[in-house]
């Protein structure tokens, strides 16, 4: 990496060495490890945990779609306190701020959750995944609502005692992803990513049927990159947070654009399926750029799009 490129961006409270972390659920920090140096990456974002255990969607859970991959594992993980016991101790090792993703189908077990978390150590931020159905109202994603977004972030907010930014993760599934991510500010959220896959369905010709054992997916990849970028550039001119891009991601020429669209970090998703240490050159590639530019910090190109 460039050296003489100052390469930090700021996260709420939270100072990250540069703008490029994993998308939550791409990255496997146990088997990743042998292959990334964590301590050249901005963050690691964990697989989202819930208040308690899930099993999962059945399968098939994820499968290829033109530039990209559709998936429908369903958030299955062992629980927060399986999580705090077991998983985290290993993480709190790695040379980089571990931000946790939170995701539940009650609106109090979001409150529930970051009360046992704010006990533990070894962590960074908490990133709040409101793409979850809301079990209490008829299964409506806690994120296609303002209000229901606003109350998740709220309940959030109450048990947060540490300095831990609070970022909630929008969904893009919604008519205006502004009036959902104001909702999100004025709910406390200190950042905001944008954003979540985008529901999908492949079929069977040959069987019939779905393809998928849920039905239906989220699609990411490069296909959604143009999607996610309007979503982007609306977003941070609209709400006054840092804004986390994520949405087909694989060079760091698709970083830089995010970032000059006015994102101020990326997420790096299904690309680390095919080439876990991708994020690495992604770092690389923009210093690199940066510098040939003659530009001193990646603070500068943030949102320097003329638009």
């Amino acid at each position: 990496m460039n050296s003489a490129v100052d390469m930090s961006v700021k996260i709420g409270s939270l100072v990250l060495r540069n703008p490029v972390m994993n998308g939550s659920g791409t990255f496997g920090t146990a088997p990743y490890g042998e292959h990334v140096d964590f301590s050249r990456i901005g963050a690691v974002v964990a697989k989202s945990v819930t208040q308690n255990p899930r099993q999962g969607n059945p399968p098939p859970r994820i499968t290829e779609v033109r530039s990209g991959v559709i998936n429908a594992v369903g958030i299955q993980n062992a629980g927060v306190r399986e999580f705090i016991e077991r998983k985290l101790p290993e993480m709190r090792n790695f040379d980089v701020p571990l931000i946790v993703s939170i995701s539940n189908t009650m609106l109090d077990d979001f409150g529930r959750s970051v009360a046992l978390l704010e006990r533990a150590e070894g962590i960074a931020a908490y990133e709040i995944n409101v793409s979850c159905p809301n079990l209490e109202c008829g299964g409506r994603a806690f994120g296609m609502s303002p209000d229901d977004t606003r109350k998740v972030t709220e309940s959030v907010r109450r048990e947060v005692r540490s300095a831990r930014p609070v970022i909630v993760k929008l969904t893009p599934n919604v008519t205006d992803i502004v009036e959902i991510a104001k909702a999100a500010a004025d709910g406390g959220a200190d950042a905001l990513t944008v954003a979540n896959t985008y529901i999908g369905m492949v079929v069977d010709l040959r069987t019939r049927r779905p393809v998928l054992g849920n039905t239906y997916g989220g699609v990411s990849g490069p296909a959604i990159k143009p999607l996610t970028m309007r979503h982007v550039f609306n977003v941070s001119r609209a709400v006054s947070l840092p804004v986390l891009a994520s949405g087909g991601i694989c060079t760091a020429k698709d970083a830089l654009e995010y970032l000059m669209a006015g994102a101020t970090a990326v997420q790096v998703g299904s690309a680390n399926f095919s080439d876990p240490a991708i994020m690495e050159r992604i770092v690389d590639g923009i210093a690199s750029y940066l510098h040939t530019q003659e530009i001193a910090s990646v603070s500068e190109f943030i949102g320097s799009i003329i638009a």
